[in-house]
């Protein structure tokens, strides 16, 4: 193999290499099992190809220039590199490369990903998580144009782009702050909600239109008081007294450390939760493994 821009080949910077660190063609022979006739035109080999003299003679034994000294450092981080290039071929040859990508929206982050990515390292702790989070059709995206290896979303989702198996269901439930006057309540109905300050999600979700409209029909203007753009943001404003919002049992399990209650809502919709990946493509055991302790972690919330 030549180094580019050179004729230089990768055996020159590795006899030099082995004859700077044992300090004589002699022993640098022995070392690579080879004669020392052969370690000595290496040498010269080299030192014509880099235009500077790399050892002087003295007293019958090599001393290396500055320049050699120089060149060792850069050869070095070289090998170095390699080393790390082999390991990661290896790694990827046994199936057991370093990265995996997960896209997930980003409020699976809070509980979810992480008891997941503990499960994933505590089998393999070489392994690195390159989480990408967005909206459901950002996470179908990364999927799709190869940024993540799988992702976690809800259906409906296009079966001719994708794969996927189940990870849970859940049903809509109303999230409030403790002592609110809805943990009296077993179920939450849209009559509750009139007069209640509302934390809701932006118009373009069906999860608005469901709300809102229910309590127009009944003859009541919502009070929004907040508005947010992504699954997860409603939490912190219901934890700190607000208003309250409608989410889903799965979701609200991300908030469970804010301590904050749940009732059922309805009418409310029903959510299918997936782990999803580019339709036909075999799953190596790495990614297999992975896809597990998501399940795991939808299935057995600490």
């Amino acid at each position: 193999m030549d180094i580019s821009g050179s004729s230089i080949k990768l055996r020159h910077l590795r006899v030099f290499r082995e004859v700077m660190r044992a300090g004589s063609e002699r022993l640098a022979a022995q070392m690579l099992k080879v004669t020392q006739p052969a370690v000595s035109q290496n040498v010269q080999q080299l030192e014509a190809l880099v235009g500077f003299a790399l050892f002087v003679r003295e007293n019958n034994r090599l001393v290396p220039t500055g320049q050699a000294w120089d060149l060792l450092r850069s050869t070095d981080a070289a090998f170095a590199g390699l080393d790390r290039l082999g390991k990661a071929i290896d790694m990827i040859r046994s199936d057991e490369a370093g990265v995996i990508g997960i896209a997930a929206p980003s409020v699976f982050c809070l509980q979810l990903m992480p008891r997941a990515v503990k499960k994933i390292r505590e089998a393999n702790p070489s392994r690195t998580i390159q989480v990408r989070t967005g909206s459901y059709k950002d996470v179908a995206d990364h999927v799709t144009y190869g940024r993540s290896d799988i992702g976690i979303s809800r259906l409906p989702l296009d079966d001719n782009l994708f794969d996927w198996v189940p990870l849970g269901t859940a049903v809509n439930v109303c999230l409030f702050p403790p002592a609110h006057r809805f943990s009296e309540l077993p179920i939450i109905t849209p009559e509750d909600l009139i007069g209640e300050a509302l934390i809701d999600i932006e118009p373009q979700y069906s999860a608005h239109q469901m709300n809102v409209n229910a309590l127009r029909y009944m003859g009541s203007e919502p009070d929004i008081v907040v508005q947010y753009d992504v699954h997860g943001h409603d939490a912190g404003f219901v934890a700190a007294g607000i208003g309250v919002s409608i989410t889903n049992e799965i979701i609200a399990q991300e908030y469970r450390h804010l301590g904050l209650e749940t009732r059922r809502f309805e009418p409310g919709a029903t959510y299918h939760y997936v782990v999803l990946w580019q339709k036909s493509r075999q799953l190596g055991t790495g990614i297999q493994h992975a896809v597990e302790r998501i399940v795991d972690a939808f299935a057995m919330p600490d």
